[in-house]
């Protein structure tokens, strides 16, 4: 029997399997998807290779590119933007780390506090996470991203439009600053060079600014594992989860297991309908299709937050209250671009640098990426194409012209010269909402069951929330028309499910969520998630992948500390750094 199993190796689960392995636990982890051992030799910068939802290296799907993709139902119009694999979907995050606002956790008592979803909300004070936030800021490490062309010119821009700059990681009043990034920074050739004979370790390290995280970082090339510059999970918590017996008295180091699909959660029912036992897991070989079982004290679920509400349904586990799967948000992402008649660096250095943040609202950030992926969002609206027709939805503001989708010689002329362009994504603080949800479908199943089923209605969104995603939008477009901007677009982008939260939410009162405030399941006991899916709330605004890595190692502690009879760390002692010299030589020994 193992101490813990984890389901699951993206953005939360190496947060568990590294912090229990350091204390010694026996912990198994386990990957749907493909462990990429050998990036510089696997990956490319091309677009469709990398990104391709059925055929790239970074996809939702099995490692073996021949095989199909998973699929998902979804109701609504939207697209999927979500990575299997260890690393999950951190291995085409931009990095971005800024803490959640204040405001989203209980006892704030802030003049802005009915600006926020008030009826859910973290069940414990932000004083106590900031402790697991500052843990989880020096474990990857978190830095303030470098600079550039780009990032002056937003910073202008919304100088220019009355914003005040902000300092420190705690948000209280609207502002603009540089973005507190997981990317470590340029050093050596890095930054000073384009030439890729001149940027290999040791003579290159951090971030080179190639423009390309979107397709997974393996620079600077020739770098160990964790040395890799953007610290997605593969690069920070996973290597050290793998060496932890070489760089830590007492540690033992985690078993992963990649290609490996938990079709189900064992339980011991005998605990009655409304309660039981969490006893392990059954899991598929994707490759052979062999099943396999192995009992745990501990289980956690980090899948996901649409493999999660999946999982749970399709092995029978109880949901007394109805809450599971319930609730999702996904801070309905918008996408406003402005066109200059000079170069603002629109698609070069690091992909996203710069943000600004209006408490109660939201935030928005400047991000590039490359044609490929611009283009995309140019033309993924729910209101219709621009100029055309509007689906009845291409409402106007402080952007040019009506909302909506950009076509034919407009859209050419866009990508004539992507540094000319600017593009700002709205992340809006939206409600927790019981319509949005995620359950299974009673048409469609594949090798591990009934698939997901996702719904998000985006014209049925509370009032809150669309005010606040108008309100950011023209924010947007206020900045780039300061900045100089000659030509403004909003896209009105029809749900793009990246940023996605809560369907298995934590919460203060068992009427209204599925985990108590340490994040474990109030049905099942033993069983614990940490994942976004765990978050209470859209977090304000800001990116998710921080706070819920904070909360991983909260839940971390609480699994130590409630069923191992060990003691709490954040606050007693101080993280081993992911880049220090100890765990860099372990992770070289095990020719990671």
């Amino acid at each position: 029997m193992r101490d813990v199993i984890i389901i699951g190796a993206g953005g939360g689960g190496p947060v568990v399997a590294k912090e229990l392995a350091e204390r010694g636990l026996d912990v198994l982890m386990l990957e749907a998807g493909a462990r990429h051992a050998n990036p510089e030799q696997e990956w490319s910068a091309l677009e469709n290779h990398m990104n391709s939802s059925l055929s790239g290296k970074l996809r939702f799907g099995p490692s073996d590119p021949a095989k199909p993709a998973w699929f998902r139902e979804q109701t609504t119009p939207g697209s999927f933007s979500q990575v299997a694999g260890v690393g999950g979907t951190t291995l085409h995050y931009y990095g971005n780390s800024p803490r959640a606002m204040p405001g989203v956790f209980a006892g704030y008592s802030g003049r802005d506090r009915r600006m926020y979803d008030h009826r859910h909300k973290f069940p414990f004070s932000y004083d106590e996470m900031r402790g697991y936030y500052e843990w989880t800021e020096a474990t990857l490490p978190v830095q303030t991203a470098a600079m550039g062309t780009k990032e002056k010119a937003f910073f202008d821009g919304a100088a220019a439009a009355g914003l005040t700059p902000i300092t420190g990681k705690d948000v209280t009043h609207a502002g603009f600053r540089p973005q507190e990034n997981a990317i470590l920074q340029p050093g050596g050739t890095a930054g000073q060079t384009s030439d890729p004979s001149q940027l290999n370790y040791p003579n290159a390290t951090g971030c080179t600014l190639c423009g390309h995280c979107f397709q997974g970082c393996m620079l600077p090339k020739g770098a160990p594992r964790n040395l890799k510059a953007r610290r997605s999970t593969d690069n920070s918590y996973t290597p050290m989860a793998l060496t932890a017996d070489l760089w830590k008295s007492g540690g033992k180091a985690v078993t992963l297991v990649s290609d490996a699909y938990v079709t189900r959660i064992l339980s011991d029912r005998r605990w009655g309908r409304r309660m039981q036992k969490a006893t392990g897991v059954e899991w598929r070989d994707v490759n052979t299709g062999e099943v396999h079982s192995e009992d745990a004290k501990v289980v956690v679920m980090a899948g996901g937050c649409i493999e999660n509400p999946r999982l749970w349904m399709n092995s029978d586990l109880p949901d007394p209250n109805g809450w599971v799967g319930r609730g999702l948000t996904d801070h309905a992402l918008d996408w406003v671009t402005g066109i200059f008649d000079h170069d603002v660096g629109g698609a070069k250095g690091t992909s996203c640098s710069s943000r600004a943040d209006f408490p109660g609202y939201g935030a928005i950030q400047n991000t590039a990426n490359t044609p490929g992926a611009a283009a995309n969002n140019l033309a993924l609206s729910d209101s219709g194409i621009r100029g055309a027709y509007t689906n009845g939805l291409g409402s106007r503001g402080a952007w040019d012209g009506e909302a909506g989708r950009v076509f034919g010689t407009e859209l050419k002329d866009m990508m004539s010269d992507i540094n000319r362009q600017m593009s700002i994504l709205v992340l809006t603080d939206d409600d927790v909402e019981r319509q949005n949800r995620v359950d299974v479908s009673r048409v469609f199943e594949d090798d591990h069951g009934p698939v997901a089923r996702v719904s998000i209605d985006k014209r049925r969104r509370s009032r809150r929330t669309q005010r606040n995603r108008d309100y950011l939008a023209n924010k947007s477009a206020e900045i780039l028309r300061a900045a100089g901007a000659k030509k403004i677009i909003r896209t009105d982008w029809t749900p793009v499910l990246l940023h996605l939260h809560s369907s298995m939410r934590m919460g203060d009162h068992h009427r209204n969520s599925v985990l108590d405030q340490n994040c474990e399941a109030r049905a099942v006991e033993g069983l614990f998630i940490a994942d976004n899916s765990a978050l209470p709330n859209s977090l304000g605004g800001p990116n998710p992948t921080l706070s819920t890595q904070a909360l991983a190692t909260r839940t971390a502690e609480k699994i130590f500390q409630q069923y191992f009879d060990g003691d709490a760390w954040v606050g007693s002692e101080s993280p081993i750094c992911s880049i220090d010299d100890v765990v860099t030589q372990a992770v070289i020994n095990r020719g990671l």
